[in-house]
């Protein structure tokens, strides 16, 4: 079957996941999103919304190039923690902390995000599909403890009721944020 693909900026992220799947990453890696990154000024927001202190620990599920990582130390001053399936991405993210010399605030790990314990977080960003926050909530719920905050970017997390929702404008459209609290939702 041929598929004829739009320009990228147009595709919903629906059609993006189903390229993934079909083939765009090698069969060993079971991602539950496709790597699209988050704008700058969406990622700051996030952070803000979740009102993230020197205090936290963030993490971000689904890391790819490690932007929220090096914003929340960078800019929050939080420790952060990276989860991150594909190895290439994971490897390029590690190399730009060094780079900027965050790794004593930041990390990735390269693992599945669904098998990882999120027990140290008091933040967590993600930047999935619905179908997958909706896999992962069983681990949010049981690791997390009452007060951490989930900010989540354009999905929500079906059965839980944001304690804030904001559309913020950024890159040529719309982006929703949703921030959770454990024990509010």
């Amino acid at each position: 079957m041929k598929v004829r693909i739009a320009p990228r900026w147009v595709l919903p992220v629906s059609v993006l996941a189903i390229a993934a799947v079909a083939g765009a990453q090698s069969p060993e890696i079971r991602s539950l999103a496709p790597y699209v990154p988050s704008p700058h000024k969406i990622v700051e927001r996030m952070l803000e919304l979740a009102e993230v202190k020197p205090t936290d620990t963030v993490y971000d599920l689904g890391s790819g190039d490690g932007r929220i990582l090096v914003t929340a130390a960078q800019k929050f001053g939080a420790r952060a923690v990276g989860i991150e399936i594909d190895p290439e991405l994971a490897k390029k993210s590690e190399a730009r902390l060094q780079e900027l010399a965050l790794s004593n605030r930041a990390k990735v790990i390269q693992a599945n995000l669904l098998e990882v314990d999120l027990s140290p977080a008091s933040v967590v960003t993600l930047y999935l599909l619905t179908s997958a926050n909706t896999m992962l909530k069983p681990n949010l719920e049981k690791s997390l403890k009452p007060g951490s905050r989930i900010v989540s970017h354009d999905f929500q997390i079906d059965g839980w009721t944001p304690v804030k929702t904001e559309r913020v404008r950024g890159d040529g459209r719309t982006h929703t944020i949703y921030l959770y609290e454990i024990g509010k939702q």
